[in-house]
């Protein structure tokens, strides 16, 4: 399977710039789950600038109805 970088990187929202994995959404996955976190493109723009990207933090969005 190819992977469709190009395309996935019109949707990565990370800001975290030296980031290797953006658009490599299953290493970027697989890098986040790891660290018991979620990528970004999990989260609303204003929290993912934050780089809490934790369980909780999710747990707590969907909470509140924000995801």
């Amino acid at each position: 399977m190819d992977c469709n970088k190009d395309n996935n990187l019109s949707r990565c929202n990370c800001t975290y710039e030296p980031c290797s994995r953006k658009g490599v959404c299953c290493e970027c996955l697989a890098y986040h789950l790891k660290s018991r976190q979620l990528p970004a493109c999990c989260f609303p723009d204003d929290v993912e600038k934050t780089w809490d990207r934790s369980f909780e933090t999710f747990a707590g969005l969907v909470g509140k109805g924000k995801v």
